[in-house]
């Protein structure tokens, strides 16, 4: 390590370009601001490439081209060989740069552990950061398990065992790191993805985001094949043929089924009631959870959804929104009161429980201060960066002290990972 210094800290993701990727761009701020070094790779935004690789708020980027859209299968391994190409060629450069301590892989997919085990030799050590369940996530994406699948399923077993240390997003994501992985628990932290409260807070509403109506549901995150966004828009279309009025909805986010989506709005003849933002800037994404009157969380019960943490709900609930989702294991977790829960992926029940909480604002308003409770005593990212600190000082036999938490200013609120998502 270099002298005044706890550490340098390489972070590989994938999933997501940085600073997009919420999840991983808090931990970085974090490890920051707690004396470590960070380095993240990862794709480079559209709107960046002239500037892919530079310092920002003290983290040091690294970042290559885009790969294609993808949606087959064939064309996901495609991405992933693209990817590691790229990842593996400057992990190298920063190696010569200024060696690192530590690899912190953040999944899908599972294939940076080939990197980790190069530099282990080396005396580095791997960090696997668990964000998604690939094989469930392959699962349900393509409704069956072949080759792939069990291909998947040792991609993830060798994750586990090149790790010394998984970063779990919630308790049934570690629960598999310890009976699935065969990891020891004393190794398995759970660093769940909470807003900040600090800067992810309710500002003024704009009532012209209700496009001239009473009430306004919104709709944050990833537009991706498993996601649900067509369960939402056809729980909306029962919602208004059983006498709905007066509602306007918003779908922010987007995704490889962004444009899929709003062609299924038109058919559905959504389009007087249903708007597409796509992503909005950090501002007036706070405007319109401020402005709404309930979040919708369609992402339907699958082996993936069930035991993953929708980022859409803890956000929901940081903003006061009473919410209607999906029955699923850990939705009820973060949630508890805060949600209506809607059994068997069934968009017309979910419609008519979207009447039912429009139509009781009793309910709406004891829904909202129960989420905020929920956040503000447990589910925030203050709870999970002392936590994510904690296991690297332990990890690299840093002295502890009292960490103090620090406030992230420029952290983009918008997330399209489901653990992150």
């Amino acid at each position: 390590m270099v002298k005044g210094r706890k550490g340098h800290i390489l972070i590989l993701v994938e999933n997501l370009p940085v600073p997009f990727d919420r999840r991983v761009w808090m931990e970085a701020l974090a490890l920051t601001e707690s004396g470590y070094k960070v380095s993240v790779i990862s794709p480079c935004p559209l709107e960046e490439t002239q500037t892919p690789n530079r310092v920002i708020e003290g983290v040091h980027v690294f970042r290559y081209p885009m790969p294609a859209t993808t949606s087959s299968k064939f064309s996901f391994i495609k991405e992933f060989a693209y990817c590691l190409w790229h990842t593996r060629r400057l992990t190298a450069q920063i190696w010569g740069q200024d060696p690192f301590d530590v690899i912190q892989s953040c999944n899908p997919p599972d294939t940076f552990w080939m990197i980790g085990m190069l530099y282990k030799r080396l005396g580095v050590r791997y960090v696997f950061d668990h964000h998604d369940l690939c094989p469930e996530l392959y699962e349900t994406k393509f409704e069956r398990r072949d080759i792939l699948y069990r291909a998947l399923q040792n991609l993830e077993r060798w994750q586990f065992r090149i790790a010394d240390a998984v970063i779990s997003s919630n308790e049934s994501y570690r629960k598999i790191a310890i009976e699935r992985g065969k990891k020891n628990p004393r190794d398995v932290s759970v660093v769940r993805s909470g807003p900040d409260l600090a800067r992810f807070r309710r500002v003024r509403s704009d009532p012209a985001m209700k496009r001239g109506r009473r009430y306004l549901g919104v709709y944050l995150g990833v537009m991706g094949p498993q996601d649900g966004v067509d369960y939402g828009l056809r729980a909306v279309r029962h919602a208004l043929d059983a006498g709905l009025y007066n509602t306007t909805f918003a779908f922010i986010g987007n995704g490889d089924s962004f444009h899929d989506m709003v062609s299924l709005s038109r058919r559905l003849g959504l389009e007087d009631h249903v708007q597409f933002t796509g992503r909005v800037a950090d501002f007036v994404l706070q405007t319109y959870l401020s402005t709404a009157d309930f979040g919708i969380a369609p992402d339907p019960k699958s082996p993936l959804n069930n035991l993953s943490t929708m980022n859409k709900i803890v956000e929901y609930m940081a903003m006061g929104l009473p919410i209607v989702s999906f029955d699923l294991k850990e939705s009820r977790i973060s949630a508890g009161d805060a949600a209506i829960y809607v059994e068997n992926n069934d968009p017309e029940e979910m419609g008519q429980a979207i009447i039912d909480l429009v139509s009781d604002e009793p309910r709406r308003i004891e829904m909202s201060q129960l989420g905020q409770n929920r956040v503000a005593n447990g589910l925030s990212w203050a709870h999970s960066q002392r936590i994510l600190v904690n296991l690297y000082d332990r990890l690299l036999g840093v002295s502890r002290e009292p960490q103090e938490v620090v406030v992230h200013k420029n952290i983009p609120l918008q997330n399209n990972t489901k653990n992150l998502e």
